[in-house]
């Protein structure tokens, strides 16, 4: 069983590096202009890249998406091209709104708005996660930036749901601010057997800010679909 992380919008696989260290043996998918070749301008192009990416990787595979990551893999899932064990979102959903300020001020390049965004992937921003956040979003450009978070706006799924049929696990910062509880909870409604877990004191992105314990969950979800 291989997990396969895919990063969120203006990030790279860099986020995952605490799950790539405690999953040796996992698939960590640069998207399309995050640090190799290409792009993709909406939620079903990045789906695509990663399917033709792991069309060759055998068969078990868990995807695990953070963010926009999630919505792709939950765009995956749905399509059922690929031989999934399971799925695992981390702080998604079936509809990603983002607020038109952020678009516009991508649209603008204003510096500022990365400063901000920096500071709400955590439930406690520090200058450290300040500055690291803020060198994951220079890997990429802003055009892609912008592309990135305009896919998420358009992104909606909701009534497309019911078509996944594999183990889903949906873990979300209790603190997120970005794509709050509500919206695993709304997804767990959706997909049957789905499983919620709410991480205490962690934001939105919970596999950087509390590595141990999203390790954990992701550990025991995995040995779940082997039992």
């Amino acid at each position: 069983m291989t997990l396969v992380f895919i990063h969120g919008a203006a990030c790279t696989p860099a986020v995952f590096e605490h799950q790539r260290a405690a999953f040796p043996d996992s698939i960590a998918v640069a998207l399309p202009g995050h640090g190799v070749p290409g792009t993709a301008t909406d939620v079903a192009g990045f789906a695509d890249a990663v399917e033709a990416r792991l069309a060759a990787a055998g068969r078990d595979l868990v995807l695990c998406g953070s963010s926009m990551g999630g919505a792709i893999a939950l765009e995956i899932a749905i399509r059922g091209n690929l031989p999934l064990a399971g799925l695992v979102t981390i702080g998604s959903g079936a509809k990603l709104r983002v607020a038109p300020a952020i678009i516009e001020s991508l649209r603008g390049n204003d510096p500022s708005v990365l400063k901000t965004l920096a500071d709400v992937m955590f439930a406690t921003p520090t200058d450290e996660s300040r500055a690291r956040m803020l060198a994951e979003f220079s890997a990429v450009s802003a055009e892609q930036r912008l592309a990135d978070f305009l896919a998420c706006d358009a992104f909606d799924v909701r009534e497309r749901l019911a078509a996944i049929a594999v183990p889903t696990l949906l873990l979300v910062g209790e603190r997120d601010v970005m794509t709050p509880p509500d919206r695993s909870l709304f997804l767990a409604d959706r997909i049957a057997g789905a499983r919620v877990e709410v991480l205490p004191g962690l934001g939105h992105l919970a596999m950087l800010e509390g590595p141990e314990a999203t390790n954990l969950q992701l550990a025991r979800f995995v040995d779940s679909i082997h039992g």
